[in-house]
């Protein structure tokens, strides 16, 4: 069995928080899977979070799998929530499917995932049909980011927007002030609560805390990438201290 393992990364080029957590999480796994990884990136150019920004940076992705695929990487991992969501419901799919047959067509066929699929089918793993939810885009996108959802049949009852358009801002923001943020929203109604719905957002060292204390499944736009990673390398997926989603118990699911 394969032990050392490539991960690709295809990010906007102001995000500096997907390349801090996702390695964070998966180098935090038991020793005991002997496994190592190394974690190589390609950046799309994008600064503010804007519907125009978004469509030009996706535009890049698929040269950034090219080039990825070039260094043989395992598994590739593009990681822009909004980046995705902002270019219409189901785009997750055409996404996936374009990437991963731009790494067939330069011999280096490999899995991919966003993190847009992977907060989406986390949900579906996890049965979670009614969310609350936190996002630091403006209104509008976040509106864009309901409507994804909607589309996939999951309500969100509640949410609250942090309306912040430089992604640099975004990941300066402090992710201790999650939990109070999460105390204002409908939880009691909500089957999972959905902590960061941005990969640039940091939430990481909050997303066990928020579980604790809310009592239902709680993860991010990273955590839900993170599990997809490592499934898509048939690996376990227990990470610790991540929330229920990287716990280990989902992967038949």
């Amino acid at each position: 069995m394969k032990e050392n393992f490539r991960v690709g990364l295809i990010v906007p080029s102001s995000n500096v928080t997907m390349e801090t957590e996702i390695p964070a999480m998966i180098q935090s796994r038991p020793d005991h899977y002997a496994e190592s990884f190394t974690f190589h990136s390609s950046r799309m150019r994008m600064q503010s979070v804007t519907q125009e920004e978004l469509a030009r940076m996706d535009e890049q992705s698929v040269d950034c799998a090219t080039l990825l695929s070039d260094a043989r990487c395992d598994v590739l991992a593009y990681a822009c929530l909004i980046g995705i969501m902002a270019q219409g419901p189901g785009y997750h799919e055409e996404s996936e499917s374009a990437l991963h047959q731009r790494t067939v067509e330069n011999d280096a066929e490999a899995p991919v995932v966003t993190s847009a699929g992977a907060l989406v089918r986390a949900l579906d793993r996890l049965e979670a049909r009614k969310v609350a939810l936190i996002a630091p885009y403006m209104e509008e996108l976040t509106q864009t980011v309901i409507e994804y959802f909607e589309d996939t049949g999951v309500e969100v009852i509640d949410y609250e927007t942090l309306e912040c358009p430089d992604n640099l801002e975004v990941a300066q923001l402090d992710q201790r002030n999650l939990l109070n943020i999460a105390e204002g929203l409908d939880t009691e109604n909500a089957d999972a609560l959905v902590l960061s719905s941005c990969v640039q957002m940091p939430s990481l060292a909050s997303i066990q805390a928020a579980e604790d204390k809310f009592g239902l499944p709680v993860f991010s736009a990273a955590t839900a990438t993170t599990y997809e990673i490592l499934d898509r390398l048939n690996l376990s997926t227990q990470v610790p201290g991540a929330g229920r989603l990287l716990s280990g118990g989902l992967n038949e699911q």
